[in-house]
C-alpha cells in the first residue's frame, strides 16, 4: 500500500453535521487514522436523508474511512475514554455549542497543558467571543450573516447558494489549520491552538465584495449569472435553449470574441468597447449584442466557435449532465446498505485507500475500548 502523507497521526473528533467531518475526512484520505466520536442517537447528520445506496448523502460523502465510537461525555467512564484517547492522540477536533466541550471537561487549553503534543481545534459558528458566539450557525444563516446571500443570485429574488459551501469552506480551512499545526510540531515539539468558526471564514472569502463598499461606497449588485465587475462574462442563450457562460478577461479576448464569434470585426475598433472599464458603462448593450448571435447558434455550434478562439467558456449543465460528465472522477466507497459512488478526491493522483468504509453508529466502540481504556 502506497504510504499516505499522515499515516501514523491519530485523530480524535467530536464531531457533527457537515464542517468538522469534512475536515477530517480530508485528514482521512491523507492517511490520518480519525476516531469519530458520537452520541448514543448518533451524528445528526445521518438521518438527513437516505438517497445514497440507503445512507444519508452528506454523512457519507463526509465520513467515509473513521472509527465510530459512541460516548456520552457527561458519563465519568465515558470522559476517561476520550481523555485516554486524547492522550495517544495528535490532533483533537470539536464543533459542539461554544463552551459545551469546556463544560465536560475537554477545555482545549486545558488538554494542551495535560497532553503537550496534543493540537487541538474548535470549530465554531461565530467565534468564542463576541455578541454572536452563542447563536446557532448553519450554513444558510452564515450566508445571509455574512453578506453573501445579498451579492449572489438574480437581482429580483434571494437565494442561497446551491451547496453548504460556508460548511465547506470552514471544513477545508480547518483541515489546511491541522496540517500547518502538524508541520510546526515537528519544529517545536510541542502542540497548538486552532480556532476556526464559519463566519470568520466567509467573511474572508467575502474580501472583495467588502473592500469594494469600504472603500467605494457601493457594494456589487446581484447579477444572477454574471460577474458584477467584468463584461462580457455571464451566460448567453444558444438556439436550442442551452446557457452557454463565456468570460472575456482581456482586450485580446474581447478581439477574438467579435472577430472568431461573433463575426462583427467592427466592434474591435469601437471605443466604446475598448476595455472592461468601457464594456461595464455599456454591459447591457455589450450583452444584448453577445445574446443576439447566440441565439442564432446551437450549443454545439457556439462550443466549436469558442474552442477554435481560445475564449473561456463552460455550459450550464444540471446535475444529471454532472453525473455523467466526462471529467467526472469517482471513488467507490463501501457502506453497509451497498456501494456508493462518490466524487473523488480533487487531487488527481492521490490514491484511495482501500480500507475506506463508511462506519455504522457505535462500530468501533468496543474495539476502542479495549484499545485504549486506561491508558491515559
Amino acid at each position: 500500500m502506497t504510504t499516505l502523507p499522515l499515516d501514523g497521526v491519530l485523530v480524535v473528533s467530536l464531531e457533527q453535521a457537515v464542517a468538522a467531518p469534512i475536515a477530517t475526512c480530508r485528514l482521512v484520505d491523507a492517511g490520518a487514522r480519525v476516531i469519530k466520536l458520537e452520541r448514543a442517537e448518533g451524528d445528526f447528520a445521518r438521518d438527513y436523508d437516505d438517497y445514497a445506496n440507503g445512507q444519508s448523502t452528506y454523512f457519507a460523502w463526509a465520513n467515509r474511512g473513521k472509527e465510530s465510537v459512541i460516548v456520552d461525555i457527561k458519563n465519568p467512564d465515558d470522559l476517561s475514554l476520550v481523555k485516554s484517547l486524547l492522550s495517544k492522540a495528535d490532533v483533537f477536533v470539536q464543533n459542539l455549542a461554544v463552551g459545551a466541550a469546556a463544560r465536560s471537561g475537554l477545555d482545549s487549553s486545558q488538554l494542551r497543558e495535560d497532553y503537550p503534543q496534543l493540537i487541538t481545534c474548535d470549530v465554531s459558528g461565530y467565534g468564542e467571543d463576541g455578541p454572536y458566539a452563542t447563536m446557532k450557525a448553519y450554513d444558510l444563516l452564515v450566508q445571509a450573516e455574512s453578506g453573501l446571500v445579498s451579492v449572489s443570485g438574480h437581482p429580483d429574488e434571494l437565494g442561497r447558494v446551491g451547496v453548504s459551501v460556508c460548511d465547506v469552506a470552514t471544513g477545508i480551512s480547518v483541515a489546511l489549520a491541522v496540517n500547518e499545526a502538524l508541520h510546526a510540531r515537528v519544529h517545536s515539539g510541542e502542540g497548538s491552538a486552532i480556532k476556526i468558526s464559519l463566519f470568520d471564514v466567509i467573511a474572508e472569502w467575502m474580501t472583495v465584495p467588502l473592500l469594494q463598499y469600504d472603500y467605494t461606497g457601493r457594494a456589487p449588485d446581484r447579477v444572477g449569472l454574471a460577474h458584477p465587475s467584468i463584461v462580457p462574462y455571464g451566460g448567453f442563450v444558444s438556439s436550442d435553449n442551452a446557457t452557454v457562460v463565456i468570460s472575456i478577461q482581456n482586450q485580446r479576448e474581447w478581439i477574438s470574441l467579435v472577430t472568431q464569434v461573433l463575426d462583427r470585426p467592427d466592434l474591435a475598433s469601437n471605443s466604446r468597447y475598448g476595455d472592461n472599464a468601457s464594456r461595464m458603462t455599456y454591459r447591457v448593450e455589450v450583452d444584448n449584442i453577445v445574446q443576439k448571435v447566440f441565439a442564432t447558434l446551437s450549443r454545439k455550434e457556439l462550443e466549436k466557435k469558442l474552442r477554435s478562439a481560445r475564449i473561456a467558456y463552460g455550459s450550464v449543465n444540471t446535475v444529471s449532465e454532472l453525473s455523467t460528465h466526462p471529467q467526472l472522477r469517482r471513488w467507490t466507497i463501501q457502506s453497509e446498505t451497498g456501494d456508493i459512488s462518490l466524487p473523488a478526491h480533487p487531487d488527481a493522483v492521490k490514491p484511495q485507500r482501500p480500507d475506506l468504509w463508511i462506519p455504522r453508529l457505535g462500530e468501533h466502540t468496543e474495539l476502542i475500548k479495549e484499545e485504549f481504556s486506561g491508558s491515559s
